[in-house]
């Protein structure tokens, strides 16, 4: 009787195990096959835009892509990287939030290396608290797209990098409830991020080669006078630099076309002075809107504001260097009509916009000395 009933006890023992086991498993395949990691694709896209096409790249609002992976990352290697290294004092970057700054700092660290037009831009699980909201994958397509708009407005020598051909990858690895989040910056399915124009490192770097030598000879002509030093990048583009109304040839919105083929439209030629200015540490910032010329006709437009003694004032290198009909050259009081005016002169066929995407950001530009300098 007694070996009946140890044997009865061992059989209630073994099925308890038993249970237990096929419980612990139940919960362990759950866990499995609660892990998946999906990819979430934000493609910011160039559009060329305004009459003439005079100003190229605004940036559209993102379109969201869902992709999956067959593999899972290894969440260990998931890092924070906010670029906090990264030392940035330009105009439009000061205006960003937080999160479109981390962005920022990570495309002026990787400058160097995106030339290759396929460089991986790493930011880890930094931005986990954004992307743990609910709408938190359209709140970070705001954050990158101000960031790239403001980028590529404060940096005109960056010319190479092809906004609509870079991928905000966002791939979150779902293990039960929790959920991780790794950022990065890529090419895509696209052969790299360059413009058009470009296909490698070695033709960045060569066209970065011609670019730099010509701004190294306009700025050996330096005086260490501001007014004069403006004057003088003012003088070199009216004088060199041919405005193309074809709007046909390439590099014509970028500092190479205008410094190094010298042939631009109203983009290229705003660029380039910034760029020299740059330079010479001449606070400078490029400016978009639009511009209602002789004939009445409005337009989109960029041009330049510069500060001289503490104060802002208005350059339009592209108008002060106007298309003659029937050919020659224009006369000298044409040459500085836009050169360092105030508001009250300048605003009259002027009128700027600070939003450079429709529904984007809104840019706050200085505030314009009224009365010519």
């Amino acid at each position: 009787m007694k070996d009946k009933f140890t044997t009865f006890i061992m059989i209630i023992i073994m099925i308890l195990i038993v249970a237990v086991f096929i419980i612990l498993g139940g919960i362990i395949i759950n866990e499995i096959q609660g892990l998946q990691t999906n990819v979430e694709v934000e493609n910011f896209q160039s559009e060329f835009s305004g009459k003439n096409d005079e100003v190229s790249e605004n940036i559209t609002t993102p379109e969201i892509v869902e992709s999956s992976l067959n593999e899972i990352r290894d969440n260990t290697s998931v890092q924070s990287n906010s670029y906090e290294n990264v030392n940035v004092n330009n105009y439009y970057y000061n205006q960003l939030e937080e999160p479109s700054k981390i962005i920022y700092r990570a495309f002026s660290s990787n400058e160097e290396q995106m030339r290759s037009g396929t460089y991986k831009i790493e930011f880890g699980d930094v931005f986990t608290d954004i992307l743990e909201q609910s709408n938190g994958q359209e709140l970070l397509g705001e954050y990158y797209q101000s960031a790239i708009e403001a980028y590529t407005y404060d940096n005109p020598e960056i010319f190479y990098l092809s906004p609509n051909k870079m991928y905000l990858n966002i791939e979150t690895t779902t293990t039960g409830r929790k959920k991780t989040y790794y950022v990065y910056i890529n090419n895509g399915n696209e052969a790299n991020y360059l413009i058009d124009e470009l296909s490698s490192k070695a033709e960045v770097d060569s066209c970065m080669q011609k670019i730099e030598e010509i701004k190294n000879q306009i700025i050996a002509n330096r005086t260490g006078n501001v007014y004069d030093d403006i004057r003088m990048a003012h003088d070199y583009l009216v004088d060199n630099i041919s405005y193309d109304s074809s709007i046909s040839q390439s590099h014509i919105y970028n500092v190479y076309g205008a410094l190094v083929n010298k042939l631009a439209v109203c983009e290229g030629y705003a660029r380039s002075f910034k760029y020299i200015l740059d330079e010479m540490g001449i606070s400078c910032v490029l400016v978009i809107g639009q511009g209602t010329n002789s004939q009445g006709q409005t337009e989109n437009h960029a041009w330049n504001y510069v500060q001289l003694n503490g104060s802002w004032y208005a350059i339009d290198t592209t108008w002060d260097d106007p298309v003659v009909i029937g050919g020659g050259t224009a006369s000298s009081s044409s040459k500085y009509k836009y050169f360092l005016k105030g508001s009250n002169t300048f605003n009259q066929d002027h009128v700027s916009n600070g939003q450079f995407t429709q529904g984007g950001k809104v840019f706050n530009y200085p505030t314009l000395s009224t009365n010519d300098y």
